[in-house]
């Protein structure tokens, strides 16, 4: 068997079980918001926040659709996650900017769930599309640390805008 972070048939029920992760959590984040609007609302960092929340857990989403578009061709694959790569970044490293950080936001926490997350994002997923075209310095293995933080940052930030918010 060959590797497969150039085969993306190979990645598929990984895709479905991103894309039902990724639909979870950002139903969560819907409810969040919803129930906690009022608040959020009286935060100014916090509406960029929620969007932001939103980008990390629909790029994993689009790049599990994609992965599960039959025969897709490999230059379309490869240019769809540079595109959303550099599409969904541009406005996740806006939102993470440190002139979005409130006062109440410690510094760490801000890096830790918002600036580092964005660029990880970001990064690798432009990193996949570029090695998956190549066929070469990994492909869709990059694929799996942008899931992996864009999940885990996705659901912490959730966190805060349902609980953390009333405390």
């Amino acid at each position: 068997m060959g590797m497969t972070g150039y085969d993306a048939a190979a990645w598929s029920d990984f895709a479905v079980a991103v894309a039902g992760a990724a639909a979870a959590l950002s139903g969560l984040l819907f409810v969040a918001v919803s129930i906690n609007v009022q608040r959020i609302l009286t935060f100014a960092n916090l509406p960029g926040r929620a969007v932001q929340t939103l980008i990390m857990l629909v790029m994993p989403l689009l790049v599990s659709v994609l992965l599960l578009i039959p025969d897709q061709p490999k230059r379309a694959l490869g240019s769809e996650l540079i595109l959303i790569g550099v599409c969904g970044g541009a406005p996740l490293l806006w939102l993470s900017r440190p002139a979005a950080r409130s006062p109440q936001e410690m510094a760490g926490s801000w890096l830790l769930s918002r600036a580092f997350p964005a660029a990880a994002i970001s990064l690798l997923l432009v990193v996949a599309g570029i090695t998956f075209l190549a066929e070469a310095g990994g492909g869709l293995y990059w694929v799996a640390p942008v899931v992996f933080v864009g999940l885990l940052a996705g659901l912490v930030n959730a966190w805060v805008l349902l609980v953390e918010i009333l405390r």
